[in-house]
């Protein structure tokens, strides 16, 4: 193992909203001596193996990646990278139309790629909405427990201070669950911004190679084109699509681009997490 990867031991895990999830017992290694998973001693809920690849150590915690972050970058990325090739592949065909045949031997390559990443997609949204709904229901649980302590306090079965705990305590909970929840509809929002692209691209007659769903390159000789510049101009994204996400002054998730790279805003959960 690494020196990096023998820091793992003996620190504490927190989420990337600041939230306590354990503390790092040991590791499981390969036969090559590469870590496979990271056992974190969370309490009542036992040992818990996490895959090493959703942890990284961060001053002295070790901060865990949910799986629906992981997938959704790489999904982000792969797509948006298919897009930005199949746009050059138009622009390739549309300086040279010698090059017609040389495109459409790679034409097959990206329309299953794209069709796998559909799929891929579908998963990925689906896992979403349950981590929502999830949270939904954490919030619920968490407005019910905030009101019988301001019950008890009422009726003076409790103090002040132990009921200005508890409101503490749950604001701090609150503030994370915000925090994810509001990643995860960014998230939503970047999707959805690369599926109508997509769409559009594939469905505008006005594109040079049309095609059926996801096959971007087509034959070009049924539809003659007699001014390639202006048809084959790179498709501006339309207003609906700009203010698909909403405005979340309050909080600050991170922000993935279309092509999949994070913007700068990433590091914000780093700094809380310093920050605690």
């Amino acid at each position: 193992m690494s020196k990096e990867e023998i820091e793992f031991i003996g620190k504490q895990v927190k989420d990337m909203y600041g939230t306590f999830i354990g503390k790092v017992v040991g590791t499981i290694t390969d036969i090559d001596g590469s870590v496979q998973t990271v056992g974190v001693d969370c309490g009542s809920e036992g040992l818990r193996q996490i895959p090493f690849e959703q942890l990284v150590v961060q001053g002295a915690f070790v901060i865990f990646i949910p799986r629906w972050r992981l997938e959704a970058q790489r999904l982000l990325r792969e797509k948006g990278l298919t897009l930005r090739r199949i746009r050059a592949l138009i622009d390739i065909v549309s300086d040279n139309d010698d090059m017609k045949e040389d495109a459409e031997l790679i034409h097959e390559k990206y329309k299953m790629k794209l069709l796998t990443l559909e799929e891929s997609e579908k998963q990925i949204k689906e896992k979403l909405e349950h981590r929502l709904a999830e949270l939904d229901s954490q919030l619920k649980s968490i407005r019910m427990l905030v009101f019988d302590a301001k019950l008890q306090y009422k009726s003076n079965e409790i103090s002040d201070a132990k009921y200005e705990s508890v409101k503490t305590q749950t604001v701090e909970i609150v503030e994370h669950i915000e925090h994810e929840k509001a990643e995860i509809v960014n998230i939503q929002h970047r999707i959805s911004d690369l599926s109508v692209e997509n769409v559009e691209r594939t469905e505008n007659p006005k594109e040079q190679l049309h095609s059926a769903a996801v096959s971007y390159l087509g034959k070009v000789e049924s539809n003659p084109i007699t001014e390639p510049t202006k048809t084959l101009a790179p498709i501006m994204p339309s207003p609906a699509i700009t203010n698909i996400t909403p405005p979340t002054p309050s909080q600050k998730p991170v922000a993935i681009g279309a092509d999949g790279a994070e913007d700068s805003q990433d590091s914000d959960w780093l700094s809380r997490m310093s920050s605690q």
